[in-house]
């Protein structure tokens, strides 16, 4: 479940390896690409963080950012 935290929306992502972490990276990539809104993430290991604002908006939660987050959910 995606949490509000600092005007952004976050959600950690577990995979059983490196591999599906990156490739999972990869997919929500090319969706952030072909939206135009790119989120701020970290990689570790088998883990991805990521965190979701609109910087053009002020750096607050916009509908952009529930639309991508909800794109991210279908492509775990």
């Amino acid at each position: 479940m995606w949490q509000e935290q600092n005007n952004k929306l976050f959600k950690k992502f577990t995979f059983k390896t490196f591999s599906e972490a990156f490739a999972f990276m990869t997919r929500v990539a090319l969706e952030a690409e072909k939206m135009n809104h790119h989120p701020e993430w970290k990689n570790v290991y088998n883990t991805v963080e990521i965190w979701l604002s609109t910087h053009d908006a002020g750096d607050i939660i916009t509908e952009k950012d529930r639309l991508l987050a909800e794109k991210i959910d279908q492509l775990q």
